[in-house]
């Protein structure tokens, strides 16, 4: 049994790696743990950062008032040895990650991390966490004067690893351990080409990677010959042929080791996709996002607004839920269209039963948001100077609105909002 302060050295040094490695992941995170280290013992909860705070009557419902947590398909009787690590069950508290696990070092230990509103997938994150409870209780496992205090550098640079074992846990789901595709030569492309400029501009369009036998089931526009194909390690060949796919729903096919060639038909069931956006870009498996990167390195970013405040606050309003979830994804729409075309907007969300007079470019007949084609026109409209008007009832009742003061003589909307504000108030 080691002593507590050696206890308290390990934990910290893990505790403090973790942190310090999601935080350059996912923006400032905070990490909690709560372990035990023999069947008998207390629960012990390291928390430094207040993680934990308002979950006090669920844990308390869980590790107090109750003993079934000491309990589980793995207790120490059959964990032989380190070599057993088994996953225990997923608290599922609100707003946080976390992954448990028991084995013969540490008999209970449970990791927390904040669930970021704007992350691409919460598959990497998990990885970071069940990697430190494996460091933990490897340390842990480690006679005191053996200890090499590795275990905070391993975590901390732990982005490309975390986002590699997401990707392989979810290959081998799909395609099973017989697959000939390596995930780390990917992700070291990925970001080599992202890195890459070329004539001045940063890459732009989409490279996929599928199973080298899938290929031989595409659809080509292009095929390069065996003995010709550029190799993916060669960053800079590469970023060159991906001009071929910028702005158009072309792309590029590898099969892990080289270009093979130029497709716009359907891919494979099995597919990873690096979509390069200038600077930035997104990794995707089978459709589904898993991390997005820019500056050299893997993130869990969306790029997109998080617009927590705003869903609080129609969370307050006495709109029914229902409602509520329409009205936020009508303005997220509109929002994340205004952040990829990169122009200004502004929203005025009326929630007075009906709604106020706005100075601005009235309509007809109010635009129903609710329907597709409507919803792609008010992100248009968004470009021109001013406000959109939106009510409870999800339509657009003005555009290019002016959000105070009276009108007075020589406006002119030509001129647009700016101007007229500025007029208003002079």
């Amino acid at each position: 049994m080691q002593d507590k302060s050696f206890i308290r050295q390990c934990i910290f040094n893990a505790l403090d790696g973790v942190q310090d490695g999601l935080s350059r992941f996912s923006g400032p995170s905070r990490v909690a743990l709560l372990y035990a280290m023999g069947p008998t013992d207390a629960i012990h909860v390291v928390d430094p950062q207040n993680l934990l705070q308002g979950h006090e009557p669920k844990l308390k419902e869980l590790f107090l008032d109750s003993d079934d947590w000491r309990f589980g398909p793995a207790n120490p009787p059959r964990i032989d040895g380190f070599k057993q690590f088994h996953p225990v069950k997923n608290l599922d508290l609100a707003g946080l990650i976390s992954y448990g696990a028991r084995s013969s070092i540490i008999f209970y230990q449970m990791w927390f991390t904040e669930h970021h509103p704007d992350m691409c997938s919460i598959g990497p994150t998990e990885c970071w966490l069940e990697h430190a409870a494996w460091l933990l209780a490897h340390d842990l496992g480690t006679d005191s004067d053996l200890y090499t205090r590795t275990t905070g550098y391993v975590l901390r640079g732990y982005a490309t690893h975390a986002v590699r074992d997401f990707m392989v846990d979810e290959m081998n789901v799909f395609l099973g351990w017989d697959t000939y595709i390596r995930v780390y030569p990917i992700l070291d492309a990925v970001l080599g080409i992202a890195g890459t400029r070329e004539e001045g501009a940063w890459p732009k369009g989409e490279l996929v990677f599928v199973e080298p036998h899938a290929v031989s089931h595409m659809n080509f526009m292009i095929q390069f010959p065996h003995e010709v194909r550029p190799l993916l390690s060669n960053f800079k060949h590469v970023r060159k042929i991906l001009q071929a796919v910028e702005n158009s729903d072309r792309r590029l096919v590898s099969n892990g080791q080289n270009i093979v060639g130029i497709t716009n038909a359907a891919l494979p069931a099995f597919n990873i996709i690096a979509d390069f956006r200038r600077g930035y870009g997104f990794l995707s498996l089978n459709g589904n996002p898993v991390c997005s990167f820019f500056n050299g390195s893997f993130h869990s970013t969306t790029h997109k607004a998080k617009l927590v405040q705003l869903e609080e606050l129609l969370l307050e309003t006495s709109l029914e839920l229902a409602c509520t979830h329409q009205l936020f994804q009508i303005i997220a729409a509109l929002v994340h269209s205004a952040e990829t075309e990169k122009h200004g907007c502004t929203l005025v969300l009326d929630l007075n039963p009906q709604p106020i007079e706005i100075s601005g470019q009235h309509l007809e007949l109010p635009l129903d948001l609710r329907q597709p084609s409507l919803l792609e026109l008010s992100k248009s409209l968004a470009k021109v100077d001013g406000a959109l008007h939106i009510g409870t009832d999800m339509h657009l009742h003005s555009f290019a609105c002016l959000l105070d003061g009276r009108t007075v003589p020589g406006e002119d909307r030509s001129r647009g909002a700016r101007y007229n504000s500025a007029l208003r108030f002079s």
